[in-house]
């Protein structure tokens, strides 16, 4: 086969690997943002505090780092459930969620950020595990384990909150509770409760998207704030509150990233994948599946 259409092929298809990676990373904004109209600017941080739990339990405790963030999760649930409680009591109940709320979760994450560096220092911390170095061959086509398996574990959790969002009380109190509240309120559900539910599920995703991350890199504690206009622009792009919007921006972005960075050179990936996102938007600004 012709060189330059291997390259093609093997760069396709590491862009729609990595775009997985990519839903993994923004599902928790398209929740938090996309739903609750929470500007969570600090879950990139908590994706990299998801990153040094897996780290942690991989080198201490010989433990594969998906199954570390699986554990983890009702530990970033509660705290996500913390974290809303204080952003409502504080901010939210007064009014006052653009510039206070704003500055609230930037202030997260620099805490986040600077807890990791003096617990874990500034060096690239990486795990271990059967799947990170091999890859699967069929023909020309090269299928790296490091990129496949976080890839499945991303649809899992895609696939798994949609269904939970689209067939659950719970679930479906979660995309009606920034659209109407005093709807909610006659189906006897609380809105705030509603919402600490959500955003501590949002968080509870981090530990996934973390362990996600330092399997397919290195990581080290300011590396998250590399993904905050990313995740953002991810959301945006697929229409806020859709998963499936989320998930198709993602996959669109993680492979024009990959083509850019094969064939023109990694520091040309961030602006063609944000140039994208503007055409995008001017085309249609509700994003690819928005209301």
């Amino acid at each position: 086969m012709d060189a330059s259409l291997d390259l093609l092929t093997n760069a396709v298809i590491s862009g729609l690997l990595l775009g997985g990676f990519y839903a993994a990373v923004s599902i928790g904004v398209a929740i938090s943002f996309g739903m609750l109209d929470i500007v969570n600017i600090a879950h990139p941080g908590f994706i990299l505090l998801g990153s040094y739990v897996a780290y942690f339990a991989n080198t201490v405790l010989g433990m594969d780092p998906i199954l570390a963030a699986v554990i983890a999760l009702p530990a970033f649930y509660a705290l996500g459930a913390v974290v809303y409680q204080i952003y409502y009591v504080a901010f939210e109940r007064r009014q006052d969620q653009s510039l206070g709320g704003l500055s609230f979760f930037f202030g997260l994450l620099f805490i986040t950020e600077v807890a990791l560096v003096l617990i874990f220092g500034v060096d690239y911390r990486l795990v271990q595990a059967r799947y990170i170095g091999p890859s699967l061959h069929f023909g020309w086509i090269e299928l790296p384990l490091r990129l496949l398996v976080p890839f499945l574990v991303s649809m899992i959790m895609v696939v798994g909150l949609q269904i939970f969002l689209s067939r659950s009380f719970l679930g479906r109190a979660i995309e009606a509770v920034a659209q109407d509240q005093l709807a909610l309120r006659l189906m006897a559900a609380n809105p705030t409760r509603i919402k600490r539910v959500a955003f501590g599920i949002s968080f509870a995703t981090a530990a996934i998207a973390g362990a996600i991350l330092i399997i397919i890199q290195p990581v080290e504690p300011s590396i998250g704030r590399e993904y905050i206009g990313r995740v953002f622009a991810i959301c945006v792009l697929g229409g806020l509150g859709s998963f499936s919007g989320m998930v198709i921006a993602a996959v669109t972005l993680g492979v024009v990233e990959s083509l850019t960075s094969t064939f023109f050179g990694p520091s040309w990936a961030p602006a063609v994948s944000f140039g994208v996102l503007l055409v995008t938007l001017a085309v249609r600004p509700s994003g690819i599946l928005g209301r």
